[in-house]
């Protein structure tokens, strides 16, 4: 009955937490990932609390993203919570644990050379600070330098952290990359570990972020044990500190975490923050904090153009070699999911992970099939009339040549281009679409689809109009 009872009263504290994490992560990142999580057994002598997920897939993104704040959540709301892992649900195959190699770098165990580098769940505990002086505990293997794709819009913040992790002197400290969710600023914090581990093999690495700096200095506070934490903070060499922006309205921990720069500036050591705004945006950050967060470079990072999503789907797929993911499949996630890249790359292994379990092919089709959340969330509303006006207004056809009967080879090959981009920029199926076009059958749209996908891949006059008017539609 005591067991019945303290299940019930996890899963009572489970739904408030859920609750309160889908305002701030949103409807979509909830359903995803936040939703399926269910509270397991709490360990009443060493304070762990299990957390299960369906899947190894979903439990390595869960413990990337969101284990920080999940630990944080689960303290506040029981005092008896000390420790949070995040694990598959019983039955299912366990996530392998993050060991340490020779030099203190994060490797995995011997048999987990399938997962392609992705993160990895990790136990949540109060040792966890400590730690992370041995080296690069803390720090995904899988984010380094090589791995991140560089384009116009973050080749500043690139060369940046490249600098900073370099054996000379940076000439600017602190480094605050700033960007929008999703676009490489948390990436650029763990490949500067990496790679300043490299160059410094002894060197001591805290990276957090600003939650995780909170749980710690709220436990220090009421453990009295403040001197201790400001000793080991000061005693890193490097600190990364993620999502600054959370530490707004903390003013005790504000005025440690400037103590703190001001010593580790003071002895030369190397400072890097992120956050998804300007310094200068930060409400209620005190302005002496603001000024040394701002004193040193602000490098943004942009959100990535159609020429940079591209190559982040292709580098990515270099991961999946045995998967066929045809280019007419790229070139639609790159054009859709514009919002942010780690929604590209999610979505590509969502369609990925889809497919290899299911036994289907990778295809336009499916693709629209599985992403419909976010393909939707990314779509600008373009109409299959704005598409219609614009392809005439390009061939110099009469609008009314959409819905005609006419069969002239000037006058169907725009329709069947208006069709393909109804289909590549709407959510329309092929019947609504047909209908739209003279009340045509869907196999007559399905039929134009694939052979615009076709022309485009051999005939380079038919891609460049292609392009042209996607250009066009999507400015």
């Amino acid at each position: 009955m005591e067991e019945d009872q303290e299940a019930l009263n996890l899963a009572a504290d489970w739904a408030d937490i859920s609750q309160g994490l889908r305002k701030d992560l949103g409807q979509q990142a909830h359903s995803q990932w936040i939703k399926p999580i269910q509270p397991g057994c709490l360990c009443k002598e060493t304070g762990t609390l299990d957390l299960y997920l369906p899947t190894e897939f979903s439990a390595n993104w869960v413990s990337d993203r969101f284990a920080d704040r999940l630990s944080l959540a689960w303290k506040i709301a029981r005092p008896d919570v000390r420790h949070v892992r995040i694990l598959v649900q019983p039955g299912r195959r366990q996530l392998p644990e993050l060991r340490l190699g020779s030099g203190g770098n994060p490797r995995r165990a011997a048999n987990d050379g399938a997962h392609g580098g992705d993160s990895l769940g990790s136990v949540l505990d109060d040792d966890a600070f400590a730690s992370l002086g041995q080296g690069g505990i803390g720090i995904d293997a899988s984010l380094t330098f090589a791995s991140f794709v560089t384009g116009t819009s973050n080749i500043l913040a690139f060369n940046a952290a490249q600098r900073m992790a370099a054996r000379e002197e940076p000439q600017f400290s602190p480094l605050y990359l700033k960007a929008a969710t999703g676009q490489g600023k948390t990436h650029l914090l763990h490949a500067i570990g990496h790679a300043y581990l490299a160059s410094h093999p002894n060197a001591r690495i805290f990276y957090c972020s600003a939650e995780r700096f909170m749980v710690e200095f709220v436990q220090a506070l009421r453990q009295n044990q403040m001197i201790e934490f400001k000793a080991r903070l000061r005693g890193f060499d490097l600190l990364l500190v993620d999502d600054i922006q959370f530490i707004i309205g903390k003013s005790a921990a504000q005025e440690e975490l400037l103590y703190t720069i001001d010593a580790l500036l003071a002895e030369g050591k190397r400072l890097v923050f992120a956050a998804d705004r300007s310094p200068q945006a930060l409400d209620g950050v005190e302005p002496r904090l603001l000024s040394r967060l701002s004193m040193g470079l602000v490098a943004d990072i942009l959100a990535a153009d159609i020429e940079l999503r591209r190559s982040i789907l292709e580098n990515r797929l270099q991961r999946f070699a045995a998967v066929d993911v045809p280019a007419d499949v790229i070139e639609f996630l790159a054009r859709t999911i514009n919002r942010n890249v780690r929604e590209l790359v999610g979505g590509l292994n969502k369609l990925i992970a889809y497919a290899q379990l299911t036994g289907q092919v990778v295809s336009l089709q499916l693709a629209e099939e599985q992403l419909t959340d976010i393909l939707s969330a990314n779509r600008r509303r373009i109409t299959i009339d704005e598409i219609q006006r614009t392809v005439c207004q390009f061939y110099r056809i009469d609008r009314t040549e959409m819905s005609s009967k006419r069969r002239a080879r000037a006058v169907v090959r725009p329709r069947q281009v208006a069709m393909y981009l109804a289909k590549v920029l709407t959510p329309r199926s092929y019947p609504e679409i047909g209908r739209k076009f003279g009340g045509r059958d869907h196999s007559t749209v399905i039929h134009a689809v694939r052979l615009i996908e076709e022309l485009r891949t051999r005939d380079a006059d038919m891609d460049g109009d292609v392009r042209s008017l996607l250009r066009q539609l999507e400015s």
